[in-house]
């Protein structure tokens, strides 16, 4: 899970007794007749540091491969992970999953059995394995690669059992074992009061706080929702105008796709709104009252509102998810395309030039927004994928203190989690058909902005990479559901009354109830203070800190926008609307889709001059302060090499390891390699080389 790297220094600890766990020792698979271990071994399979509930199903001593030089030690399979750990190693028991060796079963991608040069088999749950393997390949659906090869000598037994040991632990751990959650034993050791890192926005207190703190006083929380009878897939509460009363929210809301009405996302400092909804539900049939609230909630006391189509010129859900295992398959270590195509091969993907559309569209946005004192609405058809990476990304070029560390986790709680992202389903959690990795597409952006901007941004590339890496880990369930409402349900947070059930949303598994109060964001549970000291960027800038923004109030850069103007942007250009509402004067617009307009050129001029009023000709224009623009073209969009060639270890030499340590070790690399690859020559040669006489003679 730990992004690893050379020099990376393991926490050795005295063995301590082993707590009771329901465990002797390491269980084999159930028929498979494997011998006891023997005393040592058996010490050291359990110093694994085994969490609650997690059973040792199998385990064999092998070598990691891949690394020079290569790493003995014991790859173990329990019912919750596959994990190897290096001899003479322990890990922390206060950071029982920080690890880079850890593979939780549900972010096994692929699984390979090796015996020979030519046998290998890919095993799916419920294969057979036909051999006994001298080598395994885990590939992890977070790009990392787990290659242990197996000791010879009599312990083949034990590398086939260990393999069949991982099939069957992927075939036997179904959704309910596998999302049930793990109440880790350091926050079970601390008192019931623990305070998140953050603001969960799980209450309507967190929600008046955060109002608050944006400055958004034409806004209020409502509490239709707290009961999830409007919508489960929205959270318990959000803003709506001031003037909006609930029980016409109740009714507003119906008229929107799965229920997701407009409501605010967040408030600039200059007066602007950004909102999100779902698309228009076209087969309701509002009334006069219904379609003047909803055209107040989008209004939201502006008289200048741009509506969004948000999934203009973006792709689509399959488009990322063919995308993103077409970028997997080109990363493995094992992948069949040449040097000299790998470019091309990765320009066939489509990725960079679906993370170059995401940013140049919140790019216009955050023009929209900054440049008049207007309703900026984002309108997507499900409000549960794109609407969220946009607002985010939207927020992050705007707001310097969404580039703080505090401030981003709190975007991403509010904007993904809060907000209804359907994190289990697109990231194959329930083996469905609607899988899209929306959220790592949304990681892969805000890297592109930390490169760009560095002095910008609080948080590091390691951050980032945790992350990423955390969707996969069954240890809360920040990313492990779909809807506010399942994740609540699991946690016994509402179990005081009874929940209304929404047809379309499945009921959450029983099993294993986890601590409600953790959450991701208690990074303490899963890495060690060293660790967490790398998610803070050295390079950040504290001139950029929030205090030396903009001050609450209008600035003199914004300016009100025409009166009573309505206007639809879609690419790249603002198109004037004579309605807002598709139901309005026009009963036959009930038959289509939000994007019911024609669509205009694509503009020549870029939509910052549009809105500033200057000239193409005058060349870039003057940005408001705090404001970032990113660079999309060409070269400016580069792969994320430090995430998606982690099963590379050549690849990863000279990326700037985090740590002085780290450093020293890659600069010992670096000359060991230009020693090999230095031809050798004479004294007499290299003199000669050095010479200037003798080098200005030979360029004659």
């Amino acid at each position: 899970m730990w992004w690893g790297g050379r020099g990376q220094s393991f926490n050795v600890t005295p063995q301590k007794e082993e707590p009771e766990m329901g465990l002797s020792g390491p269980k084999s698979v159930q028929g498979s007749g494997m011998p006891e271990p023997r005393s040592h071994q058996l010490g050291s399979c359990l110093a694994s540091g085994c969490l609650p509930g997690e059973q040792i199903l199998a385990w064999a001593p092998g070598v990691r491969k891949g690394l020079e030089p290569e790493l003995p030690g014991t790859l173990i399979c329990s019912n919750l992970r596959v994990t190897f750990q290096p001899c003479g190693w322990q890990r922390s028991e206060e950071t029982p999953l920080s690890s880079e060796y850890d593979f939780s079963l549900a972010n096994i991608g692929r699984l390979e059995a090796v015996n020979g040069l030519s046998r290998v088999q890919l095993l799916r749950p419920g294969s057979l394995l036909k051999f006994i393997p001298e080598e395994i390949l885990i590939h992890g659906q977070d790009f990392r690669l787990l290659r242990v090869g197996f000791e010879a000598g009599g312990l083949e037994p034990q590398a086939f059992q260990v393999t069949m040991a991982i099939v069957q632990a992927r075939a036997q751990n179904s959704q309910a074992q596998q999302y049930a959650g793990i109440t880790l034993s350091k926050a079970g050791q601390s008192s019931g009061s623990r305070k998140p890192p953050i603001p969960l926005l799980e209450t309507s207190e967190d929600w008046e706080i955060e109002r608050k703190k944006q400055g958004a006083r034409g806004w209020r929380v409502s509490t239709v929702n707290e009961r999830f009878d409007v919508a489960t897939s929205l959270p318990r509460y959000f803003w709506v105008p001031n003037r909006t009363l609930d029980s016409e929210v109740r009714r507003a809301f119906g008229h929107f796709h799965q229920s997701r009405g407009p409501r605010l996302s967040w408030h600039h400092p200059g007066g602007s709104d950004l909102l999100r909804c779902g698309g228009f539900y076209t087969a309701s049939d509002p009334n006069k009252d219904d379609i003047r609230v909803v055209e107040s909630m989008f209004q939201a006391g502006h008289s200048d509102i741009v509506l969004v189509d948000t999934m203009d010129e973006l792709p689509s859900l399959a488009d990322v998810q063919l995308a993103h295992l077409r970028l997997r398959a080109l990363c493995l270590p094992d992948s069949s395309v040449a040097e000299d195509k790998w470019l091309s091969a990765l320009d066939g993907t489509r990725w960079l030039d679906y993370v170059r559309s995401c940013l140049r569209k919140a790019s216009d946005i955050s023009v929209l927004v900054t440049s008049r004192v207007r309703s900026v609405v984002l309108q997507e058809r499900g409000d549960r994928d794109f609407n969220g990476l946009l607002s985010s990304l939207v927020q992050l070029l705007s707001a310097p203190e969404a580039r703080t560390l505090l401030g981003f986790q709190s975007l991403v709680q509010r904007e993904w989690v809060a907000a209804g992202h359907p994190f289990l389903t697109r990231l194959g959690g329930t083996g469905a058909s609607e899988e899209a990795p929306v959220f790592l597409l949304f990681l892969d952006c805000v890297w592109q902005l930390l490169q760009q901007s560095p002095a910008e941004f609080e948080f590091s590339e390691f951050f980032l990479l945790a992350l990423h890496d955390s969707v996969r880990v069954p240890d809360t369930l920040t990313f492990l559901r779909d809807t506010p409402w399942e994740r609540g349900k699991q946690s016994g947070q509402f179990n005081t009354y009874t929940q209304v059930y929404t047809a379309g949303y499945s009921q959450p598994p029983a099993g294993n109830s986890v601590n409600p109060q953790l959450s991701v964001w208690d990074w303490d549970l899963r890495y060690s203070k060293e660790q967490i000291l790398q998610f803070h960027n050295l390079g950040y800038d504290p001139e950029h800190c929030p205090d030396s923004w903009l001050p609450r109030q209008q600035p003199s850069f914004m300016v009100p926008g025409p009166p009573s103007s309505v206007w639809l942007f879609s690419r790249g250009a603002l198109t004037p609307l004579n309605q807002l509402c598709p139901w309005r004067d026009s009963p036959s617009l009930l038959a289509v889709s939000s994007r019911w307009l024609p669509r205009p050129a694509i503009s020549s001029e870029s939509l910052a001059d549009q809105e500033w009023g200057l000239p193409s000709h005058w060349g870039a224009c003057p940005l408001p302060p705090g404001l970032l623009l990113p660079g999309y073209l060409g070269p400016q969009i580069r792969l994320w090499r430090r995430c998606y060639l982690r099963g590379r270890p050549e690849v990863q030499m000279g990326l700037s390891a985090p740590t002085i340590s780290g450093l020293q070790a890659e600069l010992a690399h670096l000359q060991e390699l230009l020693r090999k690859w230095t031809p050798r020559i004479s004294p007499e040669d290299h003199s000669k080389k050095r010479n200037p006489n003798t080098i200005m003679s030979q360029s004659r």
